[in-house]
C-alpha cells in the first residue's frame, strides 16, 4: 500500500503549474473578503499540493488566500487540470487531493485502496453548483429551453437557432437563423459528465450516449476547448455558439432557462441547492462508510429545481503516512467546509454554500482521516 505525505514529489505537477497556481489561476479571484483569521487559524505547516477540476478555479483562489492567510507557515497549491486529470494524479500517489465534479467509478474506488489504504478515498463536498447553458446571440440574454431540443442543440441534430423547437418555446424573442456551433470540453472533465447525466436522465429519447467525461466522439463537426475557460473563451468568441460551464465563468453571455415539470428554471444557487435535496447517497465496494458521494436527480420535476447541477468534490485520501500531512488535510478541508469557507467560495464563484447539516457531515468525515498504520 502506497501513502501520500508532504516529502514526496507531485511529480504530475510541473513547477510552472504550481507557480500559476500559488499566483492565481485561468478565473483568479483576489483574497477571500471578509475572512476572520481567528475562525480558520491552526497549526498546521507544510505545503498542500493538488489537482483538478479547473470549475473549481474561482473558488480555489478564494480559499487558497484565505487558508494561508491565517496559517502562515502552511500553504495550499491547486493546478486546475480538469476533474479526470486530478483523480488520476490522487490514485497514482502524485498529489495530496484532488478537486473532482464527479466522484469516483466503482473502478477506481477500487484502485484509490492501494495509494489510500484499506478504506480508500473519501470525496467531501465542496461547494454545490448550477452548470450554467451559456450561449453567445446578440441582443439574446435568456432562452427557455425542455431537455429533448438542449440534447437536440448538442447532438447537432437542431442547427439553426430560429428552428421550431427553440422559438415555440420562446415567443416574443426575435431570434436569427444564424448556425448553432457546440462547443465541448476537449479533456476529461466533471462538468462534462454532470451535464450528460443531466441529458440522458432528463431526454433519454434524444441524448442515448451513456452519460461520460468525456464527449462522445461519434458527435463530429463541433468546436471543442481546454477546461472551463477554453470553452467560455471560444464560445464567446464565436456568434452563435452555445456551451455548459460552472456558471462562476460564462460571463456576459446568455444563458438558458431549463424546463422542469410545467415551468422554466433559470440557474441560481438556490435552484441548484433545491435540485441537490433529493441526491441518494452512492453506494459499492470500496467506499468507506462516511463518503459523501452523491447520485442527483437529474429527472426532478420539483419546482423551482435547477437540474443541471454538480456537486464539487474534494478528494482525500482516508489515511496518510505521516501526522504532519494529517494535520494539513484537516486544517484545509475544515476551512473550506465551514461556514468561512463556504462564504468566501460564494463571494468568489456564485455556488451555493453547504447546507448546515452536509457542513456537519463533511466534518466528521474529515475528523476520520489518520495516520496510517
Amino acid at each position: 500500500m502506497k501513502v501520500l505525505s508532504l516529502g514526496r514529489t507531485a511529480a504530475v505537477l510541473s513547477a510552472s503549474a504550481l507557480a500559476l497556481a500559488a499566483c492565481g489561476s485561468d478565473n483568479a479571484t483576489g483574497a477571500a473578503a471578509g475572512t476572520d483569521a481567528a475562525a480558520s487559524a491552526s497549526t498546521a505547516s507544510g505545503t498542500l499540493t493538488g489537482a483538478g477540476a479547473s470549475s473549481q478555479s474561482a473558488a480555489m483562489d478564494a480559499w487558497i488566500a484565505g487558508f494561508n492567510s491565517a496559517n502562515p507557515t502552511a500553504s495550499v497549491q491547486y493546478s486546475p487540470d480538469g476533474s479526470g486529470a486530478g483523480r488520476e494524479a490522487l490514485l497514482a500517489g502524485g498529489v495530496q487531493f484532488a478537486g473532482t465534479d464527479a466522484y469516483l467509478s466503482d473502478e477506481e474506488a477500487a484502485s484509490s485502496l492501494e495509494v489510500c489504504g484499506p478504506d480508500g478515498a473519501l470525496h467531501i463536498p465542496a461547494y454545490i453548483s448550477p452548470i450554467a447553458i451559456a450561449f453567445n446571440l446578440e441582443a439574446v440574454e435568456e432562452l427557455n429551453l425542455d431537455a429533448d431540443t438542449l440534447a437536440g442543440i448538442f447532438r447537432g441534430e437542431i442547427t439553426v437557432w430560429n428552428d421550431p423547437a427553440i422559438t415555440g418555446q420562446n415567443e416574443g424573442t426575435e431570434l436569427p437563423a444564424t448556425a448553432i456551433t457546440v462547443v465541448h470540453r476537449s479533456d476529461e472533465s466533471g462538468t462534462t459528465e454532470n451535464f450528460t447525466e443531466f441529458l440522458a436522465a432528463a431526454a433519454p429519447s434524444v441524448w442515448t450516449d451513456e452519460p461520460d467525461g468525456e464527449w462522445p466522439a461519434a458527435l463530429s463537426g463541433q468546436e471543442n476547448a481546454q477546461g472551463t475557460s477554453g470553452v467560455v473563451s471560444a464560445a464567446s468568441a464565436t456568434e452563435g455558439a452555445i456551451t455548459y460551464a460552472d456558471a462562476s465563468a460564462v460571463g456576459t453571455m446568455g444563458t438558458v432557462a431549463v424546463k422542469v415539470g410545467d415551468d422554466y428554471v433559470a440557474y441560481t444557487p438556490d435552484a441548484a441547492a433545491k435540485a441537490v435535496e433529493a441526491s441518494t447517497p452512492v453506494e459499492g465496494e470500496g467506499r468507506p462508510e462516511l463518503d459523501m458521494a452523491m447520485e442527483l436527480a437529474r429527472d426532478t420535476t420539483e419546482s423551482g429545481a435547477y437540474p443541471v447541477v454538480l456537486v464539487s468534490y474534494h478528494l482525500y485520501c482516508t489515511a496518510y503516512e505521516d501526522q504532519e500531512t494529517v494535520d494539513l488535510v484537516k486544517a484545509f478541508g475544515h476551512y473550506v467546509v465551514s461556514a468561512e469557507g463556504q462564504a468566501a467560495a460564494a463571494d468568489a464563484a456564485g455556488n451555493a454554500p453547504l447546507s448546515a447539516n452536509l457542513q456537519e457531515q463533511a466534518s466528521k468525515a474529515l475528523d476520520s482521516i489518520k495516520v496510517a498504520s
